[in-house]
């Protein structure tokens, strides 16, 4: 009996010298809001940090609302990255309040955003100006210029974070800069491809506005400001597609993809899935050049 007392109070003494140990060595959790950002997360953290995302994939960013699970997640989080997308407005003051220490990184800071695409495609400069303080694109990973962007205030988000690992931060910063440079130059090319008088798509969903404005191309919705279309929107938007002569209608998974198959039987056009926040960003916007340049040719 002695023996076996002895081994629990081993063992017991060993597993609270050892508690403080796994504590030290555990990662710090951040969180981002969007598949799209865990792609810039672990290209300059690695297996630094523990990433979440708060969107899941194929989930609509504009409907969603954090679980319980995951607000318990937020109360430990060491830093929270932001993107600019409408659910932050709700959520990020609620979950600041449940984590007062919480690090809120504003990715986004520093990039200028442009009005959300209409039915018509690109606003005019006088237009511009108008919606300035209206209805803004949030959808700024989708240009590699802008990327670069994001990347960049996500590294100096997790070297505040976590300072000790600030020079592995900057080296895979570097690295990730590069690779999105040569993506951006790719896409240039396959862009030139184009004929200027075929450059307008179609979408459901006008996620494509900030690669649309990099890469000289119209983007015209069939949504507008979460709407579907009504009759008279329909039969304008079937006007337009067939003035710009559209044979294929591009649609995101996380919407409904009814209106873009009425729209498409009308106009005899194909329906085409296009993912704007697949978490592979770099293959999925060749993969969207590709798409785009075999649509339009």
């Amino acid at each position: 009996m002695k023996k076996w007392k002895s081994i629990y109070w081993i063992s017991l003494t060993l597993c609270l010298l050892l508690a403080p140990a796994t504590a030290a060595m555990a990662k710090p959790i951040v969180f981002v809001s969007i598949v799209p950002q865990l792609y810039f997360v672990d290209r300059i953290a690695g297996d630094l940090v523990d990433t979440r995302v708060l969107v899941k994939p194929n989930a609509n960013p504009h409907m969603y609302e954090p679980t319980p699970s995951q607000m318990a997640a937020l109360s430990k989080a060491k830093a929270y990255f932001a993107i600019g997308i409408t659910l932050e407005e709700a959520w990020l003051p609620r979950i600041n309040g449940a984590n007062p220490s919480l690090r809120i990184v504003s990715t986004q800071e520093g990039i200028k955003k442009i009005p959300m695409a209409t039915h018509e495609g690109h606003a005019d400069k006088h237009e511009h100006e108008e919606h300035e303080h209206g209805t803004l694109d949030p959808h700024i990973w989708l240009d590699p210029v802008r990327a670069q962007t994001i990347a960049r205030n996500t590294c100096q988000g997790l070297i505040k974070a976590d300072p000790q690992n600030k020079n592995t931060y900057e080296a895979n910063l570097a690295a990730l800069l590069s690779e999105i440079k040569n993506t951006d130059n790719t896409i240039t090319k396959i862009m030139h491809r184009i004929p200027s008088d075929k450059r307008s798509f179609l979408v459901f969903h006008p996620s494509w506005g900030y690669f649309a404005d990099r890469y000289n191309l119209n983007q015209m919705a069939i949504e507008a400001e979460g709407k579907e279309p009504g009759p008279k929107d329909l039969a304008q938007i079937i006007k337009l597609a067939r003035e710009n002569g559209i044979k294929v209608i591009f649609v995101a998974p996380q919407f409904s993809q009814k209106a873009a198959r009425v729209i498409a039987n009308e106009i005899n056009a194909q329906v085409v899935p296009l993912d704007p926040l697949s978490e592979d960003w770099e293959n999925n916007l060749l993969k969207a050049a590709q798409a785009f340049e075999a649509s339009l040719n």
